[in-house]
């Protein structure tokens, strides 16, 4: 009978030598992730170093359309998530006003219910017109005609306060870019019109981070017509039924204006 192994003592030997325990290691961490793909390249406008320089900007030849270029906005998801919530608010207030006629409308309950009910009526109805209403009324952000580019006002304004901008004013296009990758909002196109040689300069030589004044309307101007190109900037939005590249296409044929592209440097 064998001797009872010390249950202490080590792995048993064999004939070539201890038995050796087998090493894991571990491997998978020392794998290198792949690198993030590239965000794809925007739709090329036209080519900044192709189109003629500011002072050579005029007017489009008799091939330009005739018929007016309308971009409008569509209905979206977060236009219809707002039009539900207004209306669930328009609701609740219906009910503050309910809820104090059925006590009677007597009283400083009564009456309180039924102005908090009535002024949230006035308001949420207003916010649930303005944010339904626009997108089915189907009035357009923007107009271009031959005579210039025409900025509706919001609807239910009337169109007599719309403002237009002749091409005549019109030096060059700017497109920009602004947002960051990976969040809620993401990035946003923008299309700006510069009138003056100060603005053109501007859009191509200063750094990205400095572009976001033509963006903002509340900046202070510093460069002579800043606040006309606030003005006339125009955010590409998910439901606008035309793209950028569209819609530059159809202003050159209106105006033959260069295109200052910095959406991605």
């Amino acid at each position: 009978m064998p001797a009872p192994r010390d249950p202490h003592a080590g792995p048993p030997a064999s004939e070539d030598g201890p038995v050796r325990r087998a090493r894991w290691v571990d491997t998978a961490h020392d794998v290198e992730p792949p690198a993030p793909e590239p965000p794809p390249a925007p739709e090329p406008l036209v080519p900044d170093d192709d189109a003629p320089s500011p002072s050579a900007a005029a007017p489009s030849s008799a091939s330009a359309a005739s018929a007016v270029f309308a971009v409008r906005m569509g209905m979206t998801w977060r236009t219809a998530w707002r039009g539900l919530a207004f209306g669930i608010l328009m609701l609740a207030s219906a009910g503050f006003v309910a809820g104090g006629l059925m006590r009677g409308g007597f009283g400083v309950g009564s009456l309180a219910f039924i102005v908090l009910g009535a002024v949230g009526l006035a308001a949420f109805g207003g916010g649930f017109v303005a944010a339904v209403g626009g997108p089915l009324a189907r009035r357009p952000v923007l107009e271009l005609t031959n005579e210039g580019a025409r900025r509706p006002a919001r609807w239910p304004l009337p169109r007599s306060r719309d403002r237009v901008l002749p091409w005549t004013d019109v030096t060059a296009l700017a497109a920009l870019r602004r947002g960051v990758t990976g969040t809620k909002r993401g990035e946003q196109d923008y299309l700006v019109f510069l009138g003056t040689d100060a603005l053109v300069e501007l859009a191509r030589t200063a750094e990205r981070p400095a572009l976001i004044a033509f963006t903002l309307a509340d900046v202070p101007a510093t460069t002579p017509g800043m606040p006309e190109a606030t003005r006339w900037c125009f955010g590409v939005e998910p439901g606008w039924d035309t793209t950028l590249p569209v819609l530059v296409k159809e202003i050159r044929r209106r105006r033959t204006v260069p295109v200052v592209d910095r959406r991605t440097r």
